[in-house]
């Protein structure tokens, strides 16, 4: 087992990997840099990341979880969190709780400060996983899978709208 405490200060905050930057217009609203913990220090139902969103920008577009719980603790700076249609301040020292649901838990998470937003967040770790995007009207699938040859962790994600169902039978 790997040591299972890390200090804040040791963490590397990261781009998105590839695949996962912020693409065209989506580019001018979205930017952030994550630390993945959990790896580092072994923890297996619980992920933990440290997420850095600078000034004008959100992390992620507004989503839903159906199956995973989140938890954010602001470190630095200060902003906003919309969940469902109600938008709330935060600043460090605030938890936020999002329980796993539909549109009326959908969040997004904006940094309206004049500083760089930081922010610890824990959600379990529940696969697969369905996340809905309201806004755009499309859905993930996502699944952490073993790692592969090369030790690396292995991951499915889907990304889709329901108009694009396949017919369970199609191609058999």
């Amino acid at each position: 087992m790997s040591k299972p405490l890390i200090n804040i200060a040791d963490v590397q905050l990261l781009p998105p990997p590839p695949g996962m930057e912020p693409q065209g217009e989506a580019a001018t609203r979205y930017e952030a840099r994550m630390a993945r913990i959990s790896p580092l220090i072994g923890a297996q139902k619980l992920g933990y990341n440290i997420t850095a969103v600078p000034p004008g920008k959100r992390a992620f577009p507004p989503h839903s979880h159906l199956a995973n719980e989140e938890m954010f603790f602001v470190l630095e700076g200060s902003g906003e969190v919309k969940i469902g249609e109600t938008t709330y301040p935060i600043k460090q020292g605030d938890i936020v709780a999002l329980p796993p649901g539909g549109r009326d838990t959908a969040h997004v998470v904006t940094n309206t400060g004049t500083a760089e937003l930081r922010y610890l967040a824990v959600s379990t770790r529940i696969y697969p996983e369905v996340c809905e995007y309201p806004v755009s009207g499309h859905f993930g699938v996502m699944a952490e899978l073993p790692p592969g040859a090369d030790g690396k962790p292995g991951a499915f994600r889907f990304i889709g709208r329901p108009d694009q169902c396949l017919d369970y039978w199609e191609g058999e």
